[in-house]
C-alpha cells in the first residue's frame, strides 16, 4: 500500500552521515565484555522516525516493537535487541552536548549541494514559532527569568529547575500568545529545502537573525514584511544580495496600490516557505517541543528541520519535481 519510510530508504545513502556520528564522545569501558553496543547510525535513524511521527522515547523503543515498517526501516528483525527509552535518551543527549546535530544538517546539505537539489536560483526567509510546554511562575519569578537571572531559591532546588525552562520567552503576534523558541529558516526558493537555520528565543524578532541566515552571493531573496526597513537593507546590500522584501505601511500612511500590487507578486514567492512550516505542522507535529532549555530545543528544532529535509528529498525525486535534471539518489 506504499511505505514512506521504505521510499525514504530506497533513495537515501545513510552513510554520509556516519563520519559525523564517529565523533561522538565514547567513555573508555570499565571491563572487558559486556553487551555491544548499538550502531551509532541505528540510534539516528530512531531520532529520524521520532521526529517524522512524534514518538516520545517510551513510544518510539514500543512502536520499534511493535511495527514491521519501524523494523525494515531500521535494518531489524524481530530477534535483534531494540534499544530502549533510557538508550535513545542518552544517544540524543550526547549529540546535543557534543552539538552535533548542526553538523548532521551539515553534512545532508552538502550532499543535497554537490546533487543538484539546492538550484540556487532564489531563496525565501522567513520564521515560525514552536512552542513549549508553558510555565507557571509567579510574577517576581518571571521578571528574575526576563532579566536572565534564576528566581531567588531555584537554584539549590535541582529538581525544580530540571522541570523550568529559564530560556523560552513569552510573546503575542495577531493578538494571539505563544510561549517558546522561534525556528528562522532560508529555504531554496525551487526546491523548497532548507539551506540554513538559526533558533532564538520567541520574543526575538524576525530580522534579528538575518545577519546569520545570509551569506555574501546568496542569489535573490524574498521575505514578508518583517525584513522591510533601513538595518535590513544595509544588511542585504553589504552581503550584494538582491531582496524581494514586502513593504510595509505605517501609521497615517497606508499602502499604495502600486505597493499593493508589489507585495501580492512577491508574496507569489515568498508564500512557498509557508508549505515547509505546513509540512512540519500538520504532517510531522513538530512546532511543539517537549524539551527543557534552549540547548536541547534547538537541537530538536535543527533535527525538525534536518527530517524534513530528507522526506522533502524523497518527495522531489518520486515526483521528479525538478525536471528532467531530477537526481535519482542521494
Amino acid at each position: 500500500m506504499g511505505d514512506p519510510l521504505a521510499a525514504l530508504n530506497a533513495v537515501m545513502d545513510w552513510t554520509i552521515f556516519e563520519p559525523v556520528l564517529a565523533r561522538i564522545p565514547r567513555a573508555v569501558p570499565k571491563a572487558p565484555g559486556g553487551r555491544p553496543a548499538y550502531r551509532p547510525l541505528t540510534l539516528f535513524k530512531i531520532l529520524v522516525l521520532q521526529s517524522l511521527y512524534g514518538l516520545s522515547d517510551e513510544q518510539a523503543q514500543f512502536q520499534i516493537l511493535d511495527r514491521r515498517s519501524f523494523q525494515h526501516f531500521l535494518g531489524l528483525t524481530a530477534a535483534d535487541p531494540v534499544p530502549d527509552q533510557n538508550t535513545i535518551r542518552e544517544f540524543r543527549e550526547k549529540l546535543t552536548r557534543a552539538e552535533l546535530f548542526s553538523e548532521l544538517f551539515a553534512a545532508f546539505h552538502a550532499r543535497l549541494t554537490q546533487q543538484g537539489f539546492i538550484t540556487r536560483k532564489g531563496q525565501i526567509i522567513d520564521a515560525s514559532f514552536v512552542e513549549v510546554p508553558r510555565q507557571r511562575n509567579r510574577r517576581e519569578a518571571n521578571a528574575a527569568i526576563q532579566r536572565g537571572e534564576a528566581p531567588a531559591g531555584w537554584a539549590a532546588d535541582a529538581k525544580r529547575l530540571a522541570h523550568k525552562d529559564l530560556d523560552a520567552r513569552w510573546t503575542k503576534k495577531n493578538q494571539q500568545t505563544y510561549y517558546g523558541y522561534k525556528d528562522h529558516v532560508v529555504a531554496d526558493l525551487e526546491s523548497k529545502l532548507i539551506v540554513r537555520a538559526e533558533v532564538t528565543a520567541a520574543n526575538e524578532h524576525d530580522s534579528q537573525a538575518l545577519d546569520p541566515l545570509t551569506c555574501a552571493g546568496d542569489p535573490p531573496t524574498w521575505a514578508d514584511s518583517a525584513y522591510a526597513g533601513a538595518p535590513c537593507a544595509a544588511i542585504f546590500a553589504a552581503k550584494g544580495i538582491v531582496a524581494h522584501v514586502c513593504e510595509k505601511g505605517v501609521r497615517g500612511q497606508a499602502l499604495t496600490k502600486r505597493q499593493k500590487r508589489s507585495n501580492q507578486a512577491k508574496s507569489r514567492q515568498r508564500a512557498r516557505v509557508e508549505h515547509i512550516f505546513g509540512f512540519k505542522t500538520g504532517s510531522m507535529g513538530a512546532m511543539f517541543q517537549r524539551a527543557i532549555g534552549f540547548a536541547r530545543n534547538r537541537a530538536g528544532i535543527i533535527l525538525t528541520n534536518l527530517v524534513y529535509n530528507l522526506a522533502r528529498t524523497e518527495q522531489i525525486i518520486r515526483l521528479k519535481l525538478l525536471g528532467r535534471k531530477t537526481p535519482q539518489l542521494v
